[in-house]
């Protein structure tokens, strides 16, 4: 961005204006150069020229003429980067171009039938293609109109966004104003990814330990959530960066042509790293074999520790745009674009000790207590044993050192243990015979591998039952997570499930962190659940057996919900995916009359407990009449996106391979319901590209 003689001058104007005892008007187009030179060379290039002494007064010299002469305030001076406090909410706007996913493959050989399909679409023999890290971030995108930052924006749904143009300027390695007029750009859009590089999010954490609040949990998180702050000073404290990697929109002056920085993916990302954007330049490469890219992919993965951020993997792209537009996309990905994740992440560490929790329905998991260890990015404590067998089969003890894993690099879980590490110190993991919160004797039914309390007024299931009611899958209670329902729990404020619809508000608003606005939200979220449809409140009662996709076909089994009070057990084998162990645990559930009395309330306190029926009986669609099922890991997809799509289009969703399934969409690593339904000759075995194909039609 600067040449070797621009910068020995800006230095040079910086020494001089820090020699000065009064600054005049005629300093501040000077003071905004060097500012912005300063900013270059500390958050691009790490390698700052002054020392933060000298930058604050530099800084506040230039806010102070500022304010003296508010005419000469523009839009790109670095003071305009100022917090601008707290905003009510974000506004939703829609991208330019659509935000698509990627696809992803793990391994050498997907990537060769990648290589292969790109030249059966391109119709050549050699693709040049455009290799860089893959950030573990929050996606981003920004517009620039006349070379000045107009707006950012979250990813949001991919199509919507949510305008967070106060916080992206808190973000110094994002320049305010660019020189795209120089090439005939009058408008672009830039995608990129905000990231914490891992010493900033240490100190940081380090920090909020110090004063005495909870560590952040991993550098993405972090950075996701610090975007969507509604107070911008907060944002400043984060002090992240974006790294930008993909141009989706120009437009140019009237009659000019396209200029040559914008006809491969490179020379964008160098266009933009000569305009001072943090781009991923230095650690692209371009190759024009894909076994060089396979290479290059185990070499790096090989040295992704010693990064200063996270990668989860490198993105590979055809390098020339023209390609890229003649071979398209997807509604879900690119073409001409693939990601290669990296395996997951592993540790050792030390099991301490086991605790055991209690569920909804009674179920008492085991959680291993590990001596903290950081696995991806993330520092892990806590890992699920699942239930007593699990403990049995990996023969785990007290003291073990264990392997972990983060599987998807999110969810952890213990490997294996490792014997050849015992001391003769280590003990066996004993299961109480009583419930750890209760005291009442734990029972374990034959055909389950889990040990239960049965007592239904055990505080501990009380709490999970009314965290799950409120859940957002569930009656979708903003404000009321677990720690909130806790702490109304415990001071006797909701005791029940029908108790959110009869808080005692005064009583809330005497609690510390309970002001006006948050009452008047919790209110309104409650209000709003009352007119949620009925699969939803089915679901949210926490039958056992019973999901959100077995919700649904209940709901559209019955007018109300008190339908069920009469129903004899028989009524509900004949619905979709229902057996004998469904069947009997929500005939159990509505015989109960405790359960009775509980919905009884809620009809009193106004919830909608009436179906709204689609399906063959009152909509019509593509898939109507049809059933789906899904197994193994989509790689296009999240499970609930392709379900969401089949249900869009009038199909419903089955939880099990039986002779009323149309079709199964195969994932990687699919297991026995594959097996399953290849002996079923009515079934339809999908592939997931299949699967998108026969929605496209």
């Amino acid at each position: 961005m600067y040449s070797e003689a621009q910068e020995k001058g800006l230095y040079a104007d910086g020494i001089q204006l820090l020699q000065k005892s009064h600054f005049e008007i005629e300093d501040i187009q000077l003071l905004k150069e060097v500012i912005n030179f300063a900013d270059y060379r500390y958050y691009i290039l790490s390698n700052s020229v002054f020392t933060d002494v000298e930058y604050d007064t530099l800084f506040k010299a230039l806010q102070k003429l500022e304010e003296h002469y508010p005419n000469y305030v523009t839009a790109d001076s670095p003071t305009q980067r100022v917090a601008q406090g707290i905003s009510e909410k974000f506004q939703t706007v829609k991208h330019l171009v659509p935000m698509l996913s990627l696809d992803n493959t793990y391994n050498a050989d997907d990537l060769k039938d990648w290589d292969r399909r790109c030249k059966e679409l391109s119709g050549l023999d050699e693709i040049e293609y455009c290799i860089e890290p893959k950030y573990d971030g929050a996606s981003i995108s920004l517009i620039y109109d006349h070379n000045q930052l107009q707006r950012g924006a979250t990813r949001g749904d991919g199509i919507m966004g949510e305008e967070i143009t106060p916080n992206i300027k808190q973000i110094r390695s994002i320049p305010l104003r660019a020189n795209f007029s120089e090439i005939n750009i009058e408008q672009i859009e830039i995608r990129g990814e905000a990231i914490i590089h891992k010493d900033v999010f240490e100190q940081f954490n380090s920090q909020r330990i110090s004063e005495g609040l909870q560590p952040l949990a991993n550098p993405r998180n972090a950075a996701s959530g610090t975007l969507r702050m509604l107070d911008s000073n907060e944002v400043s404290k984060r002090r992240l960066s974006a790294v930008l990697y993909h141009v989706s929109y120009y437009a140019l002056k009237m009659g000019k042509d396209l200029p040559e920085s914008l006809q491969t993916h490179y020379d964008t990302i160098l266009l933009l790293h000569q305009n001072g954007f943090l781009t991923p330049i230095n650690e692209m490469k371009k190759f024009r074999h894909i076994d060089e890219v396979i290479q290059f992919c185990h070499d790096f993965e090989a040295r992704r520790d010693h990064l200063p951020y996270e990668v989860d993997g490198l993105v590979i792209k055809v390098n020339a745009i023209a390609l890229q537009e003649k071979m398209g996309m997807t509604s879900h990905h690119p073409r001409w674009a693939v990601a290669f994740k990296f395996k997951a992440r592993q540790a050792t560490s030390q099991l301490l000790r086991v605790e055991f929790q209690v569920g909804r329905t009674g179920s008492v998991t085991p959680v291993a207590k590990i001596n903290p260890v950081a696995i991806g990015g993330v520092m892990v404590s806590s890992v699920s044993l699942f239930n007593e067998d699990v403990v049995r089969e990996k023969d785990l003890h007290i003291g073990d050192i264990v392997l972990v894993e983060r599987a998807g690099d999110v969810i952890p879980y213990i490997v294996k243990a490792l014997p050849e590490m015992r001391t003769g110190s280590e003990s066996p993991i004993v299961f109480p015979t009583h419930c750890p919160d209760c005291g009442e004797l734990l029972e374990k039914p034959e055909d389950e591998a889990v040990w239960r309390c049965i007592n239904i007024s055990c505080p501990s299931q009380v709490v999970e039952r009314l965290t799950h009611f409120c859940s957002k899958d569930a009656m979708d209670i903003r404000g009321m997570g677990i720690s909130n329902v806790k702490k109304f729990y415990d001071l006797g404020i909701v005791k029940d499930i029908p108790g959110l619809y009869r808080i005692d508000w005064n009583r809330v608003g005497a609690l510390e962190g309970f002001g006006d606005k948050s009452i008047n939200n919790l209110q309104q979220a409650i209000e709003a659940s009352k007119a949620q449809p009925l699969h939803r409140l089915i679901f949210g009662l926490g039958i056992r057996q019973v999901g959100e996709t077995m919700a649904k076909t209940l709901a559209q089994a019955v007018s109300e919900i008190s339908d069920f009070y009469s129903w004899p057990l028989e009524n509900y084998l004949p619905l979709d995916d229902v057996g004998p162990k469904v069947a009997a645990s929500v005939f159990d559930f509505f015989a109960l009359v405790e359960n009775r009395t509980i919905i009884q309330s809620l009809i009193e306190a106004g919830l909608n407990t009436k179906s709204q029926k689609q399906g063959s009986e009152g909509f019509s669609g593509t898939f109507s009449g049809k059933t789906f099922l899904f197994t193994g890991t989509l790689s296009q997809l999240k499970r609930s996106e392709a379900e969401a799509i089949v249900e869009k289009l009038g199909g419903k969703i089955a939880t099990s391979v039986s002779s009323k399934l149309n079709y199964l969409i195969v994932g990687t690593d699919a297991g026995s319901k594959l097996e399953k339904a290849k002996k079923l000759t009515t079934i339809s075995i999908l592939s997931e590209e299949q699967f998108l194909t026969l929605v496209n039609q």
